[in-house]
């Protein structure tokens, strides 16, 4: 085989870097949120469209000033096709409404992954690189000012780095277009109630960025 490459090769044949097959581009991707969203429903480009319930492809305003991005559809967010579900979804409301003193409806609230992973919950790279077209394109159209990471995993997955999820937590980072915080998960916080006070203050460097 690697003969027949080589002779291939000796006849002006080109070869290019390995390409993920899943992967769109941003520039193939609707310009507006609402044909954005009836993409990412219809969406095969990886295996857990065969076992998902429906795509979640988010929640909230086209024009949000924050959004918050959590690292994979939970259990039951699949089942009842709806955010803000169970005891960490009520928190995480919560903490929006309470805190932030911001209607849900004028925030955008998503998943790096938008279908429910199989298994343990692990997204795979490839999964995520099926979505991140997707993730990004969201973030163009909507422009945020802040964006929101539930927990280290949605920020690992965001970022692309297996930075210490403590040594960022409740920091700021800038970046081009708008500045990135995360934060606890809710999840995590009904686990670690002692932590919830440090995510307050989390939340009011938050929203004196808005």
């Amino acid at each position: 085989m690697l003969q027949n490459l080589y002779r291939l090769k000796s006849l002006g044949f080109e070869y290019t870097d390995l390409v993920s097959v899943n992967q769109k581009s941003l520039d193939v991707l609707p310009d507006d949120i609402g044909s954005l969203h009836a993409s990412i429903a219809s969406c095969h480009l990886c295996d857990l469209s065969k076992s998902r319930k429906q795509s979640m492809s988010g929640y909230g305003s086209g024009k949000a000033k924050l959004m918050i991005i959590d690292s994979i559809v939970s259990s039951n967010e699949n089942d009842s096709a709806s955010y803000y579900t169970g005891r960490a979804g009520t928190s995480l409301r919560k903490m929006v409404e309470n805190v932030l003193e911001l209607d849900i409806d004028d925030i955008f609230f998503t998943h790096a992954v938008k279908c429910k992973p199989l298994g343990s919950n692990k997204p795979s790279d490839s999964e995520f690189n099926s979505c991140k077209p997707y993730l990004f394109k969201q973030i163009e159209l909507i422009k945020p000012k802040v964006i929101v990471t539930l927990g280290d995993e949605a920020y690992n997955i965001f970022s692309q780095t297996k930075e210490e999820f403590n040594s960022v937590r409740g920091h700021i980072i800038d970046l081009k277009d708008y500045k990135l915080v995360p934060i606890y998960h809710p999840q995590f916080l009904l686990r670690n109630p002692s932590l919830k006070k440090e995510t307050l203050n989390d939340l009011k460097i938050i929203k004196s960025l808005l």
